[in-house]
């Protein structure tokens, strides 16, 4: 090694153990205000709870453990529960299907709006990436609990509700998506006349579908999960009738655990359905 080049590489040498102390500080730094907000927080929220928790913590099992019990009793009657709340688990799922078309539908529109080189209107483009973080900011059950008041209990508000939070959520996605896309079919079409929706149609649309397809069938099984939750509010479906059977108690604690197996097997079974599609749609196989 030169006498010069040996000085360049222990100063390359130097700056990059350097680089490497300060990531450590700051990832240090970083782990300690975590646990530190942590602690606290945990400490702000047994303090109001006037230190229930640890008085609590001895019963954790004691509601799992009786609900179990009552089930074990009768098990026999839990297929045929089951059977009982499949219309139910149907409503459940055309809400969440009915929420995630309508929520799709409206992110490819807003991602196509937001997404620069492809936006028709690019001077708007923080408009609509502002209103996708507006629909994500507010969770579906704050959505929901403000439509019941309007519209009152039913399927209805909670189609809405997951509907306008998607919109939101598959949009931003959709949008990174389209980011990636080649541009050069869509400036071929736009030299021989083609009007935006021609362009988006016929050069966009063919090379992001797949992963915009992958991204709604993840949407779809995360809203199945959000359409069961907001029956507790009153919204119908299988989490409206699970809500009755654990606010009556004993007694219908079989009935709990028999909606809790369906729900589980149906987003087993989505999962797994969802995941091949989405392996066939990504990779082609």
């Amino acid at each position: 090694m030169s006498d010069f080049a040996a000085p360049r590489a222990n100063s390359i040498e130097e700056g990059y153990l350097e680089l490497m102390r300060k990531k450590r500080l700051y990832g240090g730094l970083t782990l300690l205000i975590f646990v530190l907000l942590m602690v606290s927080g945990f400490l702000l929220a047994d303090s109001r709870n006037a230190g229930g928790f640890w008085d609590g913590l001895s019963h954790l099992l004691d509601f799992p453990s009786s609900v179990l019990s009552e089930a074990s009793e009768k098990i026999s009657l839990l297929p045929g529960i089951m059977w009982k709340v499949l219309p139910l688990l149907i409503e459940t799922l055309n809400i969440a299907a009915v929420s995630t078309l309508v929520g799709g539908l409206a992110a490819v529109v807003l991602a196509l709006l937001s997404t620069r080189g492809l936006a028709p209107w690019p001077w708007a483009i923080p408009f609509f990436r502002r209103c996708m973080d507006l629909m994500r900011a507010f969770p579906e059950i704050v959505i929901a609990l403000v439509l019941i008041f309007i519209l009152g209990g039913g399927p209805v508000p909670a189609m809405i509700a997951i509907a306008f939070h998607t919109s939101g959520a598959l949009g931003k996605l959709f949008s990174e998506v389209a980011e990636n896309a080649d541009l050069k079919p869509v400036e071929g079409l736009s030299s021989v006349g083609a009007s935006w929706m021609q362009r988006m149609w016929l050069g966009v649309l063919p090379q992001v579908m797949p992963n915009w397809m992958s991204y709604a069938l993840l949407r779809f099984e995360i809203n199945i999960r959000a359409s069961a939750i907001l029956g507790f509010v009153g919204s119908g479906g299988i989490g409206y009738e699970l809500k009755i059977a654990m606010q009556w108690g004993q007694g219908r604690y079989d009935e709990v655990v028999a909606i809790f197996i369906v729900l589980f097997l149906t987003i087993v079974l989505v999962d797994q359905i969802s995941s091949h599609l989405r392996q066939r749609l990504v990779k082609g196989s």
